[in-house]
């Protein structure tokens, strides 16, 4: 899935301005204009658009984790991961949003779109496992749909 489209996704769901996704996104230490902000959130039509990049969008979800869930002072940050897949989307919007196994299965539910137990833990494997299965851009755009209608009501 384009990650322009998860950050719309996101920042519509938490109902955030342009300055917060910038702010979000800086609780990482990654430094990120406004402009560019607001290019990456333009639909791909518009004049201006510009493809949002990895390293941009997992800073973005990391900083998502510390805005929903706080900073843990007692460990070091993680490195980011890259690329940017949409497993590791599906995996930071788990921790920032503290899911559990019964949430994923009720909001993909939700969204029209219900997903097996052995299917969805497969997503969370690490790539190269056995059961490992890549997450497909309706799985992830299902996923967000739903957990807009959790988070917004």
């Amino acid at each position: 899935m384009i990650h322009n489209d998860v950050l719309r996704s996101v920042r519509y769901m938490l109902d955030i301005s342009d300055n917060k996704v910038v702010e979000i996104i800086k609780l990482t230490g990654f430094d990120v204009a406004k402009a560019d902000v607001v290019s990456y959130l333009k639909k791909d039509e518009e004049e201006g658009f510009v493809h949002c990049p990895d390293e941009v969008m997992a800073h973005f979800l990391d900083g998502l984790v510390i805005f929903k869930r706080g900073k843990d002072e007692s460990r070091p940050p993680l490195p980011v991961e890259l690329p940017v897949t949409n497993n590791i989307i599906l995996k930071k919007l788990r921790v920032a949003f503290e899911l559990k196994e019964d949430d994923m299965h009720a909001i993909l539910k939700a969204a029209e779109f219900p997903v097996s137990k052995p299917e969805l833990s497969a997503l969370f494997r690490k790539f190269g496992h056995t059961n490992y299965r890549p997450c497909g851009d309706q799985l992830l755009r299902n996923f967000l749909k739903g957990l807009t209608l959790r988070v917004r009501g």
